[in-house]
């Protein structure tokens, strides 16, 4: 059995971001108070127990997965799998993913961490099936119905919806009524923030771009009004979407305004969240300005920084449209 970690003298948001490296989400349990450890679900048993009684060797249970060896490590817990290395066994194993937690241990507050954590990721990699088909296993699940967990899963319903189904008005409607269940007052909190960005997303992706920039610029003022951010993201995810509004309304000079305060906030937190996407979006304002050569260099910086994040699909796109673009200036 792996020997618990604790870091007792480490405040509670800087062992999670600890744990939280990338998109390596690892099953955590929270000390109140104190500090956090990694699990002690029995979780290696309970693995080998599942794949036993499916009939499959390690190597089965890991293609497509992860290695061999890693199933392994994963059984003997030398090792946790991330969380969504354990959706996937869960669903080649034919269990609910909450089998693999220790119910004996009553921490179930863990579980739906854990699917809010898989739901986020892939949300960045906008597998709205995915996250459709999440909430839809969860919705009657009674640990979701505390009201931040209800309107975390009413809030990524309404963004699935949106991609899904290409119903704007469903999508809003699911949107605003998740504001609503904790919306009281006049200001809103972090959270409320991010479900009103999201509503400015969608009406920027319908192609509502007047009203996009309306919702973006009061997320914009909500959140500075905050006395503290604790997700910087968020930030972030404003000044690209506001940004890419205002190129789509053709006001080029208004957008580099808000992508250079985008670029300004990832370099100051350290975070490469969008960073590449705003240098592309920098790009194309400049060179839809005329201004070729600053534009290029931005186009290339995103390639490189997409290069090194490991976004091929990304940095292909951006060399592609460079390409295009240029031809024809």
């Amino acid at each position: 059995m792996m020997a618990q970690l604790s870091f007792w003298s480490l405040p509670l948001l800087q062992i999670f971001k600890f744990y939280k490296h990338y998109d390596n989400i690892y099953i955590i349990t929270f000390k109140w108070g104190v500090g956090m450890s990694l699990v002690g679900y029995n979780f290696g048993e309970i693995l080998q127990s599942s794949r036993n009684f499916k009939g499959l060797n390690p190597a089965e249970l890991a293609e497509g997965i992860c290695s061999e060896a890693e199933i392994i490590q994963f059984e003997k817990e030398e090792k946790y799998p991330t969380i969504d290395q354990l959706y996937k066994m869960a669903l080649k194993l034919d269990v609910e993913l909450n089998h693999f937690f220790d119910f004996a241990s009553t921490d179930t507050y863990n579980y739906a961490i854990a699917v809010t954590e898989l739901i986020k990721k892939y949300k960045r990699e906008r597998d709205y099936a995915a996250i459709n088909e999440i909430i839809q296993k969860e919705q009657g699940n009674p640990l979701f119905k505390h009201t931040s967990f209800s309107q975390f899963l009413l809030w990524h319903e309404g963004i699935s919806t949106y991609y899904l189904e290409e119903d704007k008005e469903k999508s809003v409607g699911l949107l605003f009524k998740a504001l609503s269940m904790t919306n009281k007052a006049d200001t809103l909190t972090e959270r409320e923030i991010e479900i009103l960005t999201s509503i400015a997303i969608v009406e920027k992706d319908s192609g509502n771009l007047d009203k996009a920039v309306e919702v973006f610029l009061s997320a914009l003022n909500n959140l500075a009004s905050l006395p503290q951010v604790q997700d910087s993201s968020i930030w972030l995810r404003i000044l690209y979407g506001l940004a890419q509004a205002l190129s789509k309304l053709e006001k080029y000079e208004e957008s580099l305004i808000y992508c250079s305060k985008g670029i300004d906030n990832c370099i100051y937190e350290e975070n490469m969240y969008l960073f590449g996407e705003l240098h592309y979006q920098t790009g194309m304002n400049f060179i839809k300005l005329g201004k070729l050569e600053k534009g290029k260099g931005y186009l290339e910086k995103a390639i490189t920084i997409f290069g090194l994040q490991k976004n091929e699909k990304f940095a292909s796109l951006v060399e592609t449209e460079m390409e295009k673009l240029l031809k024809y200036c």
